[in-house]
C-alpha cells in the first residue's frame, strides 16, 4: 500500500506542479487538455511494475473476485 500512495502523491505533485507554473488558462478545457498531455507524458516514462505486484494481483484476485480482474 505505501508503494501504491507514494507514486499517487507522486503524480498528484506533477500535476499540480503542471498547473501551478501555467498559472491561469482561458477555459476550463485548456486546463483539461494540459493535464491530458502532463498525464501522456508521465505514462510514457511507467515502465514496468513493482516485483511484488504479481503477488499483491493474486491476492487480490482471490479477495475480490468480482471487483478486480486480472490482466491477461
Amino acid at each position: 500500500m505505501l508503494y501504491t500512495t507514494n507514486a499517487i502523491e507522486s503524480l498528484h505533485m506533477q500535476l499540480r506542479k503542471a498547473l501551478k507554473t501555467r498559472g491561469h488558462f482561458s477555459s476550463d478545457e485548456a486546463a483539461l487538455k494540459l493535464l491530458y498531455l502532463v498525464l501522456r507524458n508521465i505514462t510514457r516514462r511507467w515502465t514496468k511494475a513493482p516485483p511484488e505486484w504479481k503477488a499483491a494481483m493474486n491476492q487480490f484476485a482471490i479477495l475480490y473476485p468480482d471487483r478486480f480482474t486480472p490482466e491477461g
